[in-house]
């Protein structure tokens, strides 16, 4: 048996972060590292840190200022593909082949702007038709494959993954337009909620907090918007699960905490 340890980060620009990117490589020691809207062209990627803290094999999808995903492994990757989602040129997925066999998934889902509705929200529209592609995709993957599915998804789907279900049911990332999308994707491939499986609901659970908190950890009005999901295959296999909160408290912070999981394969 050995164990390797996966954390997934919404790091919001990655070259704005390198201090708390080494703070949690030292700290945490991750044997892989998924980041979303890292925000910088592939050829301009900051990989030294990474390197320097063993994590040598890189999957990069990345655009100028907007979005972005990078996978960084200790372990060799095989094979890395990117799906252009809803044909909009987005890099807002990576999909690498892992030396042990593991296909991961690294995700950014739109955020879908303010206004919940797809007739009057553009951004809206497009969060629901990438949900609705992901869901098709879902049904693709054999049942038997080992995947794991991480990223920021931007979507709170239960009430127990927000601050207040009654004041946010009608705000974009806890719609139930949204909920029930996301339900749809996730019952696609009966893909096993690993975080819920560590802290069931309905306890508390977030991984988000706005900056517009002067203090966020006091009035603690949270989201859970991002996810770690496994084929069934795998579930067995997941030994722990974390949010790491205290780096929400980090100087120059993003407003996601980073989610780490320990797999024992």
């Amino acid at each position: 048996m050995s164990e390797i340890r996966l954390i997934t980060w919404n790091i919001n620009s990655v070259r704005a972060r390198l201090d708390s990117v080494d703070r949690l490589l030292t700290d945490y020691k991750p044997d892989i590292l998924c980041l979303q809207e890292t925000k910088v062209q592939n050829q301009m990627f900051p990989t030294d840190i990474f390197n320097k803290n063993g994590l040598t094999h890189h999957a990069l999808a990345g655009q100028k200022s907007y979005h972005g995903v990078a996978t960084l492994s200790r372990l060799p990757i095989t094979s890395i593909k990117s799906i252009d989602w809803c044909g909009k040129g987005d890099a807002r997925h990576v999909e690498t082949v892992l030396s042990n066999g593991i296909k991961l998934h690294n995700f950014y889902v739109p955020a879908g702007g303010d206004e919940p509705d797809i007739a009057l929200n553009d951004k809206f529209a497009h969060k629901m038709d990438f949900l609705a592609e992901m869901t098709d995709w879902s049904h693709t993957l054999p049942r038997d494959d080992h995947h794991i599915l991480v990223g920021d998804l931007n979507i709170a789907p239960l009430e127990s993954d927000v601050w207040s279900h009654k004041q946010l049911i009608n705000v974009v990332s806890h719609t139930p337009a949204e909920c029930d999308a996301l339900n749809a994707v996730q019952e696609a491939h009966n893909w096993f909620d690993v975080m819920r499986h560590f802290v069931p609901d309905p306890e508390r659970l977030y991984s988000w907090w706005s900056y517009r908190a002067s203090d966020w950890r006091l009035s603690d009005k949270g989201r859970r918007l991002d996810h770690i999901w496994c084929s069934q295959p795998l579930k067995g296999k997941m030994k722990s699960m974390k949010v790491l909160e205290d780096a929400r408290g980090w100087e120059k912070p993003s407003d996601h905490a980073p989610v780490m999981v320990d797999i024992e394969l």
